[in-house]
This record gives C-alpha cells, sequence and structure tokens, in this order.
C-alpha cells in the first residue's frame, strides 16, 4: 500500500522505548513499521488509511509533541531563535576571547580561566548550534530532511561516512562538563583571593592554571564518550524532540547518570564555597566601614580582598547559579531517559535552555566589568587605546 509524499510519524508499538522518528518519504509500506501516521491530520489513522490503532502519546499535539515541536509557527520560532543564539554565542565569546588574550592585565590564571569557559562556549556556538540550524532551515524550505536526522539511520554502524551526530554530540556533552569544571575552577580561585588574599599569587600560579585548564578538558571529553565506551545500550542520534544531536538509550542505562552525579558534584561544590566566599565578604565589608577615616587601620587592611576581587567572586557566585539553573531540567530529562522515559517538548526547552547559557555567560562574568566593555567597546569601533596594552 503506497503512502503519499506527507511527513510521517512511526510508532514502534512493540519496542518499550516507543522509538519515534521522523522521515519523509515517497511511498512505503504498513510493513516496514508497526504503525505510521500522517503529520497534522485530525485523524491520522484515517488519513493514513492503515486501520491500525494510533498510541495516544505519539498523536502529534500531543504530551509528546507540543506546538513547539509541530506546528508551523513553533518551528519558525524555534529556528529564529537558533539562528540569533548562534549569532550571540559566537560574537561574544569571540569578542570575549579578544579582549581576554589581546590585553596584558587580563593574562592572569582567572582571565585564562575565563578564555577557557569561553573556547567551550565559543565551539557550542560554532558547531553544536549550526549543525541544529541546518536541519531545520531544511525542513522550513520545504525540502527533504537531512538523511542524518532519521533515527533509524544515526544510530547505525554500517556505512563508511562519519554521522555529525558522531562528533557534535560528545562536543555538546564535553563543552557542558567543561563549562562546569571551568566555573568550579573559578569558584576556588576567587575562593582563594577572598579568603587568603596573601597567599593567592603564591598558590593560584599560571603553571598550575594551565595544568588544571587541560585536566578538565580531557577528563570532561573522556566522561562526555564514556556511555558510548562502556554503555552497552546508549548511541548517538538526532532527536526531533530536542532539535539536537543527543545520547539514546536503547534501554534503561545507568551510564547516561554520570553526567547528572558529576555535574551536580561539582555545582554543588561550587555553590557552598561561593557561600563561604560571600560570607567573608561580608564580614570584610563591614570592617572597612568601621575602618573608614582611620589611615593607619586602613594601612593594614590591605591585607583585605580588593574591590576587583569582590565584584568578581560575586559574579561568579552569579554564574554558578546561572548555570545551576540551567543544567537541572537537563539532569531530570538525562535521568528520565535513563529509566525509559522521554518528554518530547520538555526536552526541548531543557537542551536549548542550557545551550543558551553559553550565550548568558559573558553577559554575566565579563560585561559586567566596566574594563572590559570599555576594551570591547574600542575592539568593535576600529579605535586605539596606547593604555589598553599595559592596564
Amino acid at each position: 500500500m503506497k503512502i503519499p509524499e506527507i511527513w510521517i510519524v512511526c510508532y514502534e508499538s512493540g519496542d518499550e522505548e516507543q522509538e519515534i522518528f521522523y522521515s519523509l518519504l515517497g511511498s512505503s509500506s504498513s510493513s516496514s513499521f508497526s504503525s505510521c501516521f500522517s503529520r497534522g491530520a485530525e485523524d491520522p489513522l484515517e488519513a493514513a488509511g492503515l486501520g491500525l490503532s494510533m498510541p495516544e502519546d505519539v498523536w502529534f499535539g500531543s504530551t509528546r509533541c507540543g506546538v513547539c515541536c509541530c506546528s508551523a509557527l513553533g518551528r519558525a520560532v524555534a529556528l529564529l531563535f537558533m539562528l540569533l543564539l548562534a549569532a550571540a554565542t559566537l560574537l561574544g565569546n569571540a569578542l570575549t576571547l579578544a579582549v581576554l588574550l589581546g590585553t596584558r592585565r587580563y593574562r592572569t590564571p582567572h582571565g585564562y580561566l575565563k578564555a577557557s569557559l569561553a573556547v567551550a562556549d565559543l565551539t557550542v556556538g560554532a558547531l553544536v548550534v549550526p549543525l541544529s540550524v541546518h536541519a531545520e532551515l531544511a525542513l522550513a524550505l520545504g525540502g527533504p530532511a537531512p538523511a542524518w536526522t532519521a533515527r533509524a539511520n544515526v544510530s547505525g554502524s554500517g556505512g563508511g561516512a562519519l554521522h555529525p551526530c558522531a562528533l557534535v554530540g560528545p562536543v555538546f556533552a564535553g563543552c557542558t562538563l567543561v563549562s562546569i569544571s571551568t566555573i568550579f575552577l573559578l569558584t576556588l580561585e576567587r575562593a582563594v583571593a577572598v579568603l587568603r588574599p596573601l597567599h593567592r599569587d603564591a598558590v593560584v600560579t599560571r603553571r598550575r592554571t594551565g595544568a588544571l585548564i587541560a585536566l578538565s578538558w580531557l577528563g570532561s571529553f573522556f566522561l562526555a564518550v564514556s556511555p558510548l565506551l562502556f554503555g552497552r545500550d546508549v548511541a548517538l542520534e538526532y532527536n526531533p524532540c530536542s532539535r539536537m544531536c543527543t545520547y539514546a538509550p536503547r534501554a534503561a542505562a545507568s551510564a547516561l547518570l554520570l553526567f547528572p552525579a558529576f555535574d551536580f558534584t561539582l555545582l554543588g561544590a561550587a555553590v557552598l564555597v561561593n557561600l563561604v566566599s560571600l560570607g567573608s565578604l561580608r564580614r570584610h565589608s563591614r570592617r572597612r566601614r568601621r575602618l573608614a577615616g582611620n589611615e593607619c587601620a586602613l594601612a593594614g587592611a590591605r591585607r583585605l580582598p580588593s574591590g576587583a576581587d569582590i565584584r568578581a567572586a560575586r559574579s561568579i557566585g552569579a554564574l554558578t547559579l546561572a548555570f545551576t539553573a540551567s543544567f537541572s531540567p537537563v539532569a531530570v530529562l538525562v535521568v528520565g531517559n535513563a529509566r525509559g522515559n522521554e518528554w518530547c517538548g520538555f526536552s526541548f526547552f531543557a537542551f536549548w535552555g542550557l545551550a543558551a547559557n553559553s550565550c548568558w555567560n559573558v553577559v554575566i562574568y565579563s560585561a559586567g566589568e566596566r574594563r572590559f566593555r570599555q576594551r570591547a567597546l574600542r575592539l568593535l569601533t576600529g579605535c586605539r587605546d596606547k593604555s589598553s596594552t599595559h592596564t
């Protein structure tokens, strides 16, 4: 029996995983799939004419696939969001790297950690988001979907060509882990500056910071590919719900729980360290107010953290909270997927909320600094400042 050239959804009714994938077919037969349904029809069974029963959770517009994922307006808004996010992430983080690496005053352990975070965010904007834009743009223009977006083809190991998700999936996971580990390192660096300002230069050195940055990248990407190396029931595929290349458990895959366990361990530790640092800052601020007007006492107050250290510590605290808020939905989704659940509409907002954090990081930890804004403005306008390389 022929099926017209329409978007269809195929549901593996005999599989507990309820595998769903999108494909643009010219013809097919009901024997190829457990059940096939046409998109957008009020009664998909009658439109397809297959006389099969349709699971309620597969129907477009249901809780599995909401308006954000299936309607024309939802796809257009999602595509616009992806384009703006890619542009903002690339521009913001490229400008951040230009400022951090091109200005002498930022060539410090703290500046190197910021640069590492910017590189991770820039990679997301350069590789992860454009791949999703490519897939969604092909659909928006009315052409056939790229072959690699079909789930049936993604997990297959047969073929000689490297699947895009084999690269983009681990890159997104690895860069997310790098961002979290870098935030933790930034928190420790600021804690030393606040709690032990006289020992900061001796404890936090460029060599040690560089070694920790390299270790965080190697460890994060090893952890990113570990579910594929040690998990038998985990594959990479383009998820039509989240519009991203993600890890897909073929069964209850406990290997995926490594991600939320690692992330929340570091984020929880960073939150605790930030609370200690901010508590110390409050005590230092009270002491500075008490010493105001006493020159002798103020001379001894040099041991207190500087104003720049205080502002940086507050920025890192805000950065930690923002990343915790953006990653928490993904952690819930990963745990649900590991237990065999798939929440379509929720997965889109969860993953893209996390991706959007790559853009907001620039605003939180860099744009709030006056000297950074001035230097960035000079780079954008082409103005040259002789003192910029010495301050």
